[in-house]
Protein backbone atom coordinates (compact mmCIF):
# COMPACT_ATOMS: atom_id res chain seq x y z
CA UNK A 1 0.00 0.00 0.00
CA UNK A 2 0.91 3.46 -1.15
CA UNK A 3 2.19 5.81 2.48
CA UNK A 4 0.09 8.90 2.03
CA UNK A 5 2.76 10.26 4.53
CA UNK A 6 5.31 10.43 1.98
CA UNK A 7 6.28 13.16 -0.14
CA UNK A 8 7.60 11.71 -3.95
CA UNK A 9 10.44 13.66 -5.53
CA UNK A 10 10.69 13.82 -9.20
CA UNK A 11 13.63 15.22 -10.95
CA UNK A 12 13.16 16.23 -14.57
CA UNK A 13 16.76 17.70 -15.03
CA UNK A 14 17.13 20.33 -18.00
CA UNK A 15 12.95 20.60 -19.79
CA UNK A 16 11.72 23.03 -21.76
CA UNK A 17 8.75 25.06 -20.08
CA UNK A 18 6.25 23.23 -21.62
CA UNK A 19 6.83 19.68 -21.60
CA UNK A 20 7.29 20.57 -17.47
CA UNK A 21 4.08 22.61 -17.52
CA UNK A 22 1.86 19.47 -19.27
CA UNK A 23 3.29 16.83 -16.50
CA UNK A 24 2.66 19.09 -13.42
CA UNK A 25 -0.40 19.70 -14.57
CA UNK A 26 -1.38 15.92 -15.14
CA UNK A 27 0.41 15.40 -11.99
CA UNK A 28 -2.09 17.59 -9.87
CA UNK A 29 -5.22 16.28 -11.84
CA UNK A 30 -3.92 12.93 -10.89
CA UNK A 31 -3.33 13.76 -7.37
CA UNK A 32 -7.15 15.67 -7.03
CA UNK A 33 -8.74 12.37 -7.98
CA UNK A 34 -6.72 10.14 -5.77
CA UNK A 35 -5.15 8.15 -7.98
CA UNK A 36 -1.57 9.37 -7.18
CA UNK A 37 -1.61 8.69 -2.94
CA UNK A 38 1.09 11.02 -2.11
CA UNK A 39 2.25 14.20 -2.28
CA UNK A 40 5.09 15.60 -4.83
CA UNK A 41 7.57 17.90 -5.43
CA UNK A 42 8.90 17.99 -9.36
CA UNK A 43 12.41 19.33 -9.46
CA UNK A 44 13.80 20.56 -13.06
CA UNK A 45 15.16 23.69 -14.15
CA UNK A 46 14.01 25.27 -17.77
CA UNK A 47 15.78 27.09 -20.73
CA UNK A 48 15.31 30.77 -20.62
CA UNK A 49 11.32 31.85 -20.63
CA UNK A 50 9.73 34.28 -19.33
CA UNK A 51 6.62 33.18 -17.66
CA UNK A 52 3.72 35.88 -16.41
CA UNK A 53 0.69 35.13 -13.95
CA UNK A 54 -2.76 36.38 -12.78
CA UNK A 55 -0.79 39.55 -11.00
CA UNK A 56 1.36 40.74 -13.66
CA UNK A 57 0.92 44.44 -14.58
CA UNK A 58 1.19 45.84 -17.87
CA UNK A 59 4.67 47.15 -18.24
CA UNK A 60 6.28 44.50 -16.09
CA UNK A 61 7.92 42.60 -19.58
CA UNK A 62 10.25 45.03 -20.79
CA UNK A 63 10.46 43.78 -24.04
CA UNK A 64 8.54 42.33 -27.26
CA UNK A 65 7.71 38.55 -27.65
CA UNK A 66 9.05 38.90 -30.70
CA UNK A 67 12.85 40.59 -29.38
CA UNK A 68 12.50 38.03 -26.78
CA UNK A 69 12.84 35.85 -29.45
CA UNK A 70 15.50 37.35 -31.53
CA UNK A 71 17.53 35.84 -28.01
CA UNK A 72 16.01 32.89 -27.81
CA UNK A 73 13.70 33.51 -24.56
CA UNK A 74 9.95 32.06 -24.99
CA UNK A 75 7.51 34.31 -23.04
CA UNK A 76 4.43 32.02 -21.63
CA UNK A 77 0.86 33.24 -19.75
CA UNK A 78 0.09 30.93 -16.98
CA UNK A 79 -2.19 29.98 -14.35
CA UNK A 80 -0.13 30.84 -11.33
CA UNK A 81 -0.29 33.49 -8.89
CA UNK A 82 2.14 36.43 -8.69
CA UNK A 83 3.81 38.80 -11.16
CA UNK A 84 6.39 38.11 -13.93
CA UNK A 85 9.05 36.16 -13.49
CA UNK A 86 12.49 34.28 -15.33
CA UNK A 87 13.97 30.76 -15.25
CA UNK A 88 17.05 29.59 -16.58
CA UNK A 89 19.23 27.39 -16.85
CA UNK A 90 21.60 27.11 -13.33
CA UNK A 91 17.98 27.69 -11.37
CA UNK A 92 16.07 25.25 -9.35
CA UNK A 93 12.87 25.20 -10.09
CA UNK A 94 9.95 23.32 -7.90
CA UNK A 95 6.46 22.48 -8.44
CA UNK A 96 4.96 21.39 -5.53
CA UNK A 97 1.93 18.86 -5.95
CA UNK A 98 0.65 19.15 -2.30
CA UNK A 99 -2.81 18.22 -1.24
CA UNK A 100 -3.60 20.96 1.45
CA UNK A 101 -7.02 18.99 2.53
CA UNK A 102 -4.55 16.66 4.33
CA UNK A 103 -2.91 19.51 5.96
CA UNK A 104 -4.21 23.09 6.06
CA UNK A 105 -6.58 24.00 3.68
CA UNK A 106 -5.04 28.01 3.39
CA UNK A 107 -2.96 29.50 0.54
CA UNK A 108 -1.40 31.87 2.81
CA UNK A 109 0.29 28.92 5.10
CA UNK A 110 1.08 27.38 2.27
CA UNK A 111 3.32 30.26 0.80
CA UNK A 112 5.02 30.71 3.94
CA UNK A 113 5.20 26.72 3.99
CA UNK A 114 7.54 26.83 0.86
CA UNK A 115 9.67 30.16 1.71
CA UNK A 116 10.20 28.32 5.25
CA UNK A 117 11.65 25.40 3.83
CA UNK A 118 13.77 27.26 1.68
CA UNK A 119 15.04 29.53 4.16
CA UNK A 120 16.01 26.19 6.26
CA UNK A 121 17.36 24.71 2.97
CA UNK A 122 19.91 27.60 2.28
CA UNK A 123 20.45 28.07 6.21
CA UNK A 124 22.61 24.65 5.61
CA UNK A 125 24.81 26.62 3.19
CA UNK A 126 25.69 29.82 5.79
CA UNK A 127 23.48 31.75 3.87
CA UNK A 128 21.14 33.92 6.45
CA UNK A 129 17.78 34.59 4.62
CA UNK A 130 14.13 35.47 5.59
CA UNK A 131 11.28 37.06 4.29
CA UNK A 132 10.07 40.70 3.31
CA UNK A 133 6.80 42.24 4.75
CA UNK A 134 4.24 41.95 2.14
CA UNK A 135 6.02 40.40 -0.17
CA UNK A 136 6.01 36.51 -0.98
CA UNK A 137 9.65 34.88 -1.85
CA UNK A 138 12.91 34.19 -0.05
CA UNK A 139 15.38 37.29 0.20
CA UNK A 140 18.90 37.98 1.58
CA UNK A 141 19.04 41.25 3.08
CA UNK A 142 17.51 43.36 0.34
CA UNK A 143 18.28 41.14 -2.76
CA UNK A 144 15.72 38.07 -3.78
CA UNK A 145 17.07 34.75 -4.06
CA UNK A 146 13.96 32.97 -4.73
CA UNK A 147 10.51 33.66 -6.17
CA UNK A 148 6.85 31.83 -5.92
CA UNK A 149 4.17 31.88 -7.12
CA UNK A 150 1.10 28.51 -7.07
CA UNK A 151 -2.19 27.81 -8.09
CA UNK A 152 -4.66 24.81 -6.74
CA UNK A 153 -7.70 23.50 -7.47
CA UNK A 154 -9.48 21.57 -5.23
CA UNK A 155 -6.96 22.15 -2.19
CA UNK A 156 -4.73 20.14 -4.80
CA UNK A 157 -1.12 22.98 -5.49
CA UNK A 158 0.69 23.29 -8.74
CA UNK A 159 3.75 25.91 -10.26
CA UNK A 160 5.77 26.46 -6.99
CA UNK A 161 9.49 28.38 -6.71
CA UNK A 162 12.49 29.30 -8.06
CA UNK A 163 15.89 29.43 -6.51
CA UNK A 164 18.87 31.29 -7.99
CA UNK A 165 21.55 29.15 -7.62
CA UNK A 166 23.99 29.15 -10.32
CA UNK A 167 22.20 30.80 -12.99
CA UNK A 168 24.07 34.18 -14.15
CA UNK A 169 20.78 36.67 -13.45
CA UNK A 170 21.12 38.06 -17.40
CA UNK A 171 17.90 37.43 -18.25
CA UNK A 172 16.25 39.25 -15.32
CA UNK A 173 17.08 42.46 -17.48
CA UNK A 174 13.67 41.78 -19.70
CA UNK A 175 11.29 42.20 -17.24
CA UNK A 176 10.57 43.88 -13.76
CA UNK A 177 11.05 40.93 -11.48
CA UNK A 178 8.00 39.74 -9.35
CA UNK A 179 6.42 43.39 -10.86
CA UNK A 180 8.79 45.23 -7.70
CA UNK A 181 10.94 47.85 -9.28
CA UNK A 182 14.58 48.40 -8.19
CA UNK A 183 14.67 45.03 -7.00
CA UNK A 184 17.86 43.09 -6.88
CA UNK A 185 17.65 39.74 -7.91
CA UNK A 186 20.96 37.57 -6.25
CA UNK A 187 21.71 33.69 -6.71
CA UNK A 188 23.51 30.96 -4.21
CA UNK A 189 26.27 31.36 -6.10
CA UNK A 190 26.75 34.96 -5.75
CA UNK A 191 25.89 35.01 -2.30
CA UNK A 192 28.35 32.66 -1.01
CA UNK A 193 31.13 33.97 -2.98
CA UNK A 194 30.39 37.50 -0.95
CA UNK A 195 30.84 35.20 2.05
CA UNK A 196 34.31 33.74 0.85
CA UNK A 197 32.29 30.11 1.25
CA UNK A 198 32.28 27.24 -1.38
CA UNK A 199 28.45 27.26 -3.06
CA UNK A 200 27.24 24.04 -3.34
CA UNK A 201 26.80 22.14 -6.39
CA UNK A 202 23.58 21.32 -7.99
CA UNK A 203 22.69 18.01 -6.08
CA UNK A 204 23.78 18.90 -2.75
CA UNK A 205 21.60 22.26 -3.03
CA UNK A 206 18.84 20.13 -4.29
CA UNK A 207 18.98 17.49 -1.63
CA UNK A 208 18.80 20.45 1.26
CA UNK A 209 15.52 21.87 -0.71
CA UNK A 210 13.97 18.36 -0.83
CA UNK A 211 14.75 17.41 2.72
CA UNK A 212 13.55 20.96 3.93
CA UNK A 213 10.86 20.42 1.75
CA UNK A 214 9.78 17.04 3.36
CA UNK A 215 9.98 18.32 7.23
CA UNK A 216 8.18 21.81 6.94
CA UNK A 217 5.35 19.17 5.50
CA UNK A 218 6.13 16.55 8.21
CA UNK A 219 6.66 13.91 4.78
CA UNK A 220 8.85 11.57 4.17
CA UNK A 221 11.34 12.08 0.78
CA UNK A 222 11.11 8.87 -1.11
CA UNK A 223 11.77 8.96 -5.01
CA UNK A 224 8.63 8.49 -6.92
CA UNK A 225 8.13 5.22 -8.22
CA UNK A 226 7.07 3.75 -11.25
CA UNK A 227 3.18 3.21 -10.01
CA UNK A 228 3.43 7.48 -9.34
CA UNK A 229 5.14 8.10 -13.17
CA UNK A 230 2.57 6.05 -14.66
CA UNK A 231 -0.62 7.64 -13.32
CA UNK A 232 0.94 10.58 -14.28
CA UNK A 233 1.74 9.85 -17.74
CA UNK A 234 -1.57 8.25 -18.20
CA UNK A 235 -2.65 12.24 -18.04
CA UNK A 236 -0.70 12.70 -20.64
CA UNK A 237 -0.56 11.93 -24.51
CA UNK A 238 3.08 11.63 -25.00
CA UNK A 239 5.46 10.91 -21.68
CA UNK A 240 7.90 12.69 -20.35
CA UNK A 241 11.74 12.13 -20.00
CA UNK A 242 12.55 11.53 -16.03
CA UNK A 243 16.08 11.61 -15.15
CA UNK A 244 16.09 10.24 -11.93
Amino acid sequence: MADDRELCIIDLGLIEYDEAHRFQRAAARSRVRGEIAQDLLILCEHPRVVTTGRSTKSGNVLASAEKLAQYSVQLRDVERGGDVTIHEPGQMVGYPIIDLKRHRQDLHWYLRQIEEALIIALGEWSLVCGRRAGQTGVWIADRKLASIGVHAREWVTSHGFALNAHNDLTTFKWIVPCGIAGVTMTSVERECAALGVVAPGAVALRDSVVRACAGVFTLAARTANQEVLRAIRAEMSEPVTVTR
